[in-house]
């Protein structure tokens, strides 16, 4: 399964990243909006991993281009903020499948992002 892990705090990403890959995942993590949309059209992904709040770009610009160009591939919003806490986002993004915190531990990320990938 390959999975595109769009987050700003890089070490964060990082941690996300290497746990998904021992657990045989296919991972690229992408900074910003141009990256994400660079590694959108280079490579299909299952399942996206996107924080909605990035320093580089927009995450509704990179789900909305992930909807056009990939449409199959589901989305795992994260956020450190309460923005979005009422679940608007599943109305705004049509392949949106869930909305975490990010702090969660990175196993939990992992099973949630196995579990979307395998629906698809």
């Amino acid at each position: 399964m390959n999975v595109l892990i769009v987050q700003s705090d890089t070490a964060l990403g990082g941690i996300w990243q290497r746990h998904m890959q021992r657990q045989g995942l296919a991972v690229t993590l992408a900074a910003g909006q141009d990256a994400a949309i660079a590694a959108l059209r280079a490579q299909d992904y299952e399942v996206l991993v996107l924080d909605l709040v990035l320093r580089d770009g927009s995450a509704l610009a990179v789900a909305d281009f992930a909807s056009y160009r990939r449409p199959e591939a589901r989305i795992v919003f994260v956020t450190n903020t309460s923005f979005f806490s009422d679940g608007s986002i599943f109305s705004i993004c049509a392949n949106a499948q869930a909305f975490l915190q990010a702090d969660m531990p990175p196993e939990d990320l992992t099973a949630m992002v196995a579990h979307y990938g395998a629906r698809g």
